[in-house]
């Protein structure tokens, strides 16, 4: 069974909220943090919305030093330093401080590509000829493991220090990476979380999937429709999300608050074969990852009462839904709730999984089932499924006992995490 662990930790950067008191209103509320990009606009893009934190001017001073902030030109970056000190300050840690930094701490924080601006940046001065002038922080902001490298060395962090990569699936990975090293004794406690760049050069692809909405320019907050009949497509966004985990010993030993217990998971992938693809699931994987994580958290499908699923406003939502109920058996009221966070941020990439992780273990805080937006339409595929009743248009006073989260990846792969109120 392993050691038990908890969370004690929650930090965020999203398009609706940074920082965790603003985007927990933001969830209560319903509020959207898409917006119109001009600079989208002026690049032609066919989607010229997308969901980027709003980061004050004078925000970065209070993480990063004048020397740090020189030549600092990666937004993932950025938002994974807010994310990842605010969730270790909410836990009651500081920095190791000392000769030697803290071998039970550590860090496993993911990203899918990093310092797209500085990249391009890059590669301009080495084709002028200018490598001089590229700056020593170049190599750090544009390779993956830039953001678990910073925040390392901030903290003093002692154990694995490392990033994962797995499109979608990143920061629930992380989570569930944390967990397996947490509860096989080999750390104490680790940062975990996910960021992603924003900008053109990363949405840029999307759009030329013609997998982005391209009526909804004028009307922003109306275009990520989750599980709606009327949906287009996914609307890009970026930030970043972050997670304290700790075994409960420690916890219970520094008298640090815990929000909620993580009980297990599973991560799998589809081999990209029979429906599967680099775009799209195989069922079967998609299902055996839910099934799994449900029998490694040692619960049965019936205990949960609330499902964060993926849920990118896309065709592949009704499928979804249906993976869900043949992984648990459920089906119509017996179905749990069900919320999709990405009507308000969109759909976040490499950051997803781990802002809407902080999301779902926001919901044991605050005694509630976030609501989702845009889909009083619900698609007739969702609702030959389970109840419309199951899908909260707004924000309601409930107590989840246990909420699980799944992310679905480009490249066919999977995680879900199960996470359950704390009992001591």
């Amino acid at each position: 069974m392993g050691r038990r662990v908890v969370i004690t930790g929650l930090g965020v950067c999203a398009p609706n909220g940074v920082g965790l008191a603003d985007f927990t209103k933001a969830l209560h509320d319903g509020k959207s943090g898409i917006r119109f990009q001009s600079k989208l606009q002026a690049l032609e893009f066919s989607c010229q919305i997308a969901g980027e934190p709003l980061i004050k001017a004078n925000l970065l001073e209070r993480y990063l030093s004048p020397l740090q902030l020189r030549g600092l030109n990666a937004t993932g970056l950025v938002y994974g330093i807010i994310a990842g000190r605010d969730a270790w300050a909410d836990a009651g840690l500081e920095p190791t401080a000392g000769a030697s930094p803290n071998w039970d701490h550590g860090i496993i924080f993911g990203t899918g590509m990093s310092g797209a601006d500085k990249f391009r940046d890059a590669i301009y001065q080495v084709d002028n000829k200018e490598v001089r002038r590229l700056g020593s922080t170049t190599v750090v902001q544009t390779m993956t493991s830039g953001i678990s490298a910073y925040l390392g060395g901030m903290l003093g962090c002692g154990n694995q220090v490392t990033s994962n990569s797995s499109a979608c699936t990143t920061g629930t990975e992380s989570i569930l990476m944390a967990y397996d090293r947490i509860a096989s004794g080999k750390a104490e406690v680790i940062l975990s979380g996910s960021c992603s760049d924003s900008g053109p050069y990363i949405w840029g692809g999307f759009d030329a999937m013609r997998i982005l909405p391209r009526d909804y320019n004028e009307n922003p907050s109306a275009a990520s429709r989750p599980m709606s009949a009327s949906a287009q497509g996914f609307v890009p966004g970026s930030g970043a999300g972050a997670l304290v985990l700790e075994s409960l010993e420690s916890a219970q030993k520094r008298d640090a608050k815990i929000y909620a217990e993580v009980l297990g998971g599973e991560v799998n992938s589809g081999g990209q074969i029979g429906e599967g693809s680099m775009t799209a699931p195989n069922s079967e994987a998609v299902q055996r990852c839910i099934v799994r994580a449900v029998q490694n958290a040692g619960i049965e499908p019936k205990d949960i009462d609330t499902i964060n699923g993926h849920l990118t406003a896309t065709t592949k939502d009704a499928l979804e839904i249906s993976n869900w109920s043949e992984a648990l058996g459920l089906k119509g009221e017996s179905f749990p709730f069900i919320n999709s966070f990405k009507g308000m941020i969109g759909h976040c990439i490499s950051a997803a999984g781990s802002i809407e992780c902080v999301g779902s273990v926001l919901q044991f805080e605050e005694d509630v089932i976030f609501g989702n937006i845009n889909c009083e339409d619900l698609h007739p595929g969702i609702t030959d499924i389970i109840s419309g009743s199951k899908i909260p248009l707004k924000t309601m006073s409930y107590r989840p006992k246990v909420i699980a989260k799944a992310s679905f990846g480009f490249g066919d792969v999977n995680a879900c995490v199960i996470f359950s109120a704390y009992n001591p």
